[in-house]
């Protein structure tokens, strides 16, 4: 046992040893081949560090002599720089070297003319004074002579010339004006001609009363219908006059009130061609008729807005224009003449350069009043402003339907055109059926009738026959009697004239009280 674990021992000691002398010889030929690599790159490093400096030495030269090229290339450019420096600098100084022999020279000849200006000067005021010496001597002697000193001379020659002048310049006013006056002539004229010729309107005239057709005679009993009762039904829903007399298949419908009367004809013409007559039958039928004549009625104002080139105007007042298509005025559509001034208006407006728009759109409404005064108390102008206020116009166009008869003053371009264009419209040949006999005889019996009654001084139709100016005698009217007198003269008027619209019953009454000094 004990010989085995010596030899154990010794076999380990054996190991250990041979390990540490295999390690001992692998570091020494590890270290030789590091030696023997260490060597061979130190020759290469040295190898690598000797071709640098060679290359680097190769470079510097090369560089050197670059820059050396680079360095006479440099001197050779500044020097031909330098030279051509030199020579502009020689040129310059030549031209200033001449310039200033110029300059010498115009100096020269500047001193030689101010000498001679000196002279001159100084002769001229020797002159001068010697004017002065004289023109002294010679007023002097004219202050003898005459009689005034200088001021008061002064002061009667500028009196001389100032009334001359002011004789001339009346003179040049008188003529000036009056060839403003017939230049200004001839340009309405023409501006006037222009638009009467660019414009034309078609006129139908239309009486009070509408004739309805009938098939045959027997029509006639059942319109009448068992004791009258279908024509009373007729008259009282429609507001008109049937009149059937002894005309042969035809029946005449009479209103003041051209809607009315429309309305009234479109329902016997419906009743008369569904042949059932009866007050149940004739209520459905005006009330068919109506909505048609009330559709035509906004139809037609819409036309006419269109037609005018007017824009944004209230439904309310299209309405009023359609209206005026069955309203006249002695003979004359209202719609038609409405259109017709809208028209007039504007074309004197293009010419005079004013606001055509504006001009047409006064045009067109300046007569709406007319499409109310039936129904309500006033004259057309006053329905018509009232109702342009209402439904929010312009108050240029508001103004010139106030306007447009003169009973206010004109203070607008706008309203001018307006009134004249009213004018031409009325006043054109076949435009009214009145004719200016009829006119005359209506404004005599009007002025006749006012002063039959006692106490009327004077009487006075003016606007056309819209209005009756009365003067009163004081001593025979009082204020309290002259509200009575005037409705006596209202009363009889209606009465006794048919005219259109509403005439104003202006009464007058004036005390005077006249006394002498002595």
């Amino acid at each position: 046992m004990i010989s085995i674990g010596v030899a154990v021992v010794i076999a380990v000691v054996s190991a250990v040893v041979l390990g540490a002398l295999g390690f001992v010889a692998g570091g020494l030929y590890r270290k030789k081949v590091a030696e023997a690599k260490i060597g061979s790159a130190n020759e290469e490093a040295l190898r690598i560090v000797n071709q640098a400096v060679q290359t680097a030495e190769s470079k510097k030269k090369e560089a050197i002599l670059e820059a050396k090229d680079e360095i006479h290339k440099l001197r050779n450019e500044v020097d031909k720089e330098l030279r051509e420096r030199r020579a502009e600098v020689q040129r310059q100084e030549r031209r200033i070297v001449q310039k200033e022999e110029n300059l010498d020279k115009k100096t020269e000849n500047l001193e030689k003319k101010e000498e001679a200006l000196a002279e001159k000067i100084k002769s001229a005021d020797a002159k001068l004074e010697e004017v002065e010496m004289i023109k002294r001597s010679q007023l002097e002697m004219l202050e003898k002579i005459s009689g005034y000193s200088k001021e008061q001379a002064k002061v009667i020659l500028l009196q001389e010339l100032e009334e001359q002048l002011t004789h001339e310049k009346a003179l040049k006013i008188l003529d000036f004006e009056q060839r403003t006056r017939d230049e200004s002539d001839n340009l309405a004229r023409e501006i006037i001609s222009g638009a009467i010729q660019r414009c034309a309107a078609d006129h139908a005239a239309e009486a009070t009363v509408s004739v309805v057709a009938l098939p045959n005679d027997e029509m006639k009993g059942r319109i009448i219908g068992r004791e009258g009762r279908n024509i009373r039904t007729l008259e009282t829903i429609t507001g008109v006059d049937l009149i059937i007399d002894d005309t042969p298949e035809a029946i005449t419908v009479s209103s003041f009130d051209p809607v009315r009367r429309e309305v009234a004809r479109l329902t016997l013409e419906k009743l008369i061609q569904d042949g059932r007559i009866h007050p149940a039958r004739i209520e459905e039928m005006f009330e068919k008729s109506k909505r048609e004549v009330e559709q035509t009625i906004k139809q037609t104002g819409e036309r006419a807005v269109v037609d005018a080139g007017v824009n944004g105007v209230h439904p309310e007042l299209v309405k009023l224009l359609g209206k005026l298509k069955y309203r006249t005025s002695f003979g004359q559509n209202v719609l038609n003449h409405s259109l017709e001034v809208s028209y007039i208006a504007g074309l004197m407006a293009q010419e005079l350069g004013a606001d055509v728009k504006q001009a047409k759109r006064a045009g067109l409404l300046h007569d709406i009043g007319k499409a109310l005064d039936r129904e309500f108390e006033g004259t057309h102008i006053e329905l018509g402003v009232e109702a342009a206020k209402k439904y929010k116009e312009n108050d240029k166009v508001v103004h010139a339907i106030q306007a447009h008869h003169g009973e206010i003053e004109a203070k607008t371009i706008v309203a001018v055109l307006v009134q004249a264009a009213d004018a031409i419209s009325a006043a054109r040949p076949g435009a009214r059926r009145e004719n200016v006999q009829n006119y005359i005889k209506r404004l005599e019996k009007l002025e006749e009738i006012a002063t039959s009654f006692e106490g009327v001084e004077k009487s006075f139709a003016i606007q056309a026959g819209r209005e009756i100016r009365i003067m009163v005698n004081p001593e025979q009217i009082s204020d309290e009697k002259m509200v009575i007198v005037a409705r006596d003269i209202a009363k009889k008027i209606e009465d006794e004239l048919e005219y259109p619209g509403q005439i104003k019953v202006n009464i007058v009454r004036e005390n005077r009280v006249i006394d002498f000094a002595k």
